[in-house]
């Protein structure tokens, strides 16, 4: 009795430590977008785009790739022209599943 309270005490453990191992390849990619805020006005034009993808192997900002740490983090800077823009981000993990987040913003 002793025995197979063990093995199954055992045999929970090992799927509890896969389900969590498995978790990220599961969950697929994640972007979290600090500035600019949704509908921002920029007087000067001069954005910096910052905050983090995870689980992520390809991440682009208008169909252009940037570049991330090892942390996920990324923080480019772009200089937009006069009237409305939208950036758009597009994360891709190595099994091709996307997420995509955008922002509006306004320059005068």
């Amino acid at each position: 009795m002793f025995l197979r309270i063990l093995i199954g005490l055992a045999l929970a453990l090992l799927l509890i430590y896969g389900l969590v191992k498995a978790y990220p390849l599961l969950s697929g990619p994640a972007i979290h977008l600090d500035s600019p805020a949704a509908y921002a006005t920029l007087p000067d034009g001069f954005v910096t785009v910052s905050g983090t993808a995870l689980r992520t192997a390809t991440l682009t900002l208008n169909s252009g790739v940037l570049l991330i740490d090892e942390n996920g983090r990324f923080s480019p800077s772009l200089t937009l022209p006069s009237g409305d823009a939208i950036l758009s981000l597009t994360a891709r993990d190595r099994f091709g599943r996307a997420v995509s987040e955008s922002r509006v913003v306004h320059i005068p």
